[in-house]
């Protein structure tokens, strides 16, 4: 059968506010690898993350591009896929074309409150503007102003919306003593509708300490990711979870950790152990957003994902998120690097 493949690359605009680590984002680069085989076809999005992934874009597209011409001529597209975006960009596409990755899903997703709807929640009546009437779980990042207003913060929140549980993120950006200012804050009623923070605090010990003091659930994320991040990744390299025990939730970011099977492998091991995944999203466009929602229904079909990052952009690409009004760029309207 038939083999060719295409490499476009995107560039998207970012809306103003969008800051990585301390730079801002003004545009999203990525690429979307197409398969075609016969009638079939199949797509993923690569796409690393500035300040987060170890390799740029640049050197994405290049090892991209290599193993689309090793897939034409019939080799196998991921033997050579050694950066993470590329192995998941590039098994996703493979996995689509096979037709193993369902259609269905549930395009549902934790949304992402700003701190300007959290502070104007503390106003009071105003709360009720930053959270949809039916939502149940909410995400809020933390570590931008004080432990103490991020408590505050947290505690209006739920006290203004009694049936609301939280997901919280303050992304490494607490000392242990900082940490447990934020909880000395924090109204102890609220501490069971709290459904985990990730990474409270700069060092892994010191999240476990944190946890194990507060009775607050803890979830790996950038600790995963140091995990999995070795300096000779392959995509056989043998992992275990044994390490990363004392958490309660895995967040699970593809584009940041590699394959999809790499991926079904943590979620799988994670079942064993008794802790919980959720897939989370990496600044992809609209096109790699709507497979994240299915692989989530697939792999953790009672799990919520974290998808809510859409309205950072100002375009979708291809496919549109259903009930997005933003405007939607074509593959077609995109740069293709190559095309066999």
């Amino acid at each position: 059968m038939t083999r060719s493949a295409s490499l476009y690359r995107y560039r998207l605009p970012m809306d103003t506010g969008v800051i990585l680590r301390g730079r801002r984002l003004t545009e999203r680069i990525g690429y979307i690898a197409e398969l075609r085989e016969g009638a079939r076809i199949g797509r993923g999005e690569i796409a690393p993350l500035p300040g987060f992934s170890v390799e740029c874009a640049d050197q994405a597209g290049q090892q991209s591009l290599h193993a689309l011409k090793r897939w034409v001529a019939g080799q196998d597209i991921m033997a050579c896929a050694r950066w993470p975006s590329v192995a998941f960009g590039l098994s996703m596409a493979a996995l689509e074309l096979q037709g193993e990755l369902p259609i269905t899903a549930r395009y549902q997703t934790v949304p992402l409150l700003s701190h300007e709807s959290v502070n104007a929640g503390a106003e009071g009546a105003a709360a009720n503007l930053s959270v949809p009437a039916d939502c149940r779980f909410a995400k809020l990042k933390l570590g931008r102003g004080s432990p103490q207003q991020d408590a505050i913060n947290v505690s209006a929140l739920l006290k203004a919306h009694p049936s609301l549980m939280l997901r919280l993120d303050a992304n490494c950006a607490w000392s242990l003593p900082q940490a447990r200012e934020f909880a000395r804050h924090l109204a102890p009623a609220h501490v069971s509708r709290i459904a985990f923070i990730e990474e409270p605090c700069q060092r892994p010990a010191d999240c476990l300490t944190f946890s194990k003091e507060t009775g607050l659930a803890l979830a790996w994320d950038e600790t995963l990711q140091a995990a999995v991040r070795q300096p000779d990744f392959t995509l056989d390299t043998d992992f275990r979870l044994d390490s990363l025990s004392g958490a309660n939730t895995l967040v699970i970011k593809p584009t940041l950790i590699g394959s999809v099977q790499r991926c079904i492998a943590l979620i799988r091991q994670a079942q064993q152990t008794g802790t919980k995944a959720v897939i989370s999203a990496s600044l992809e466009s609209s096109l790699g957003l709507t497979q994240l929602a299915r692989l989530s229904c697939w792999l953790l079909p009672g799990s919520v994902p974290g998808l809510d990052t859409l309205s950072l952009f100002r375009s979708q690409l291809e496919l549109t998120w259903p009930g997005s009004t933003l405007p939607v760029k074509l593959l077609q309207q995109q740069t293709r690097v190559w095309h066999s």
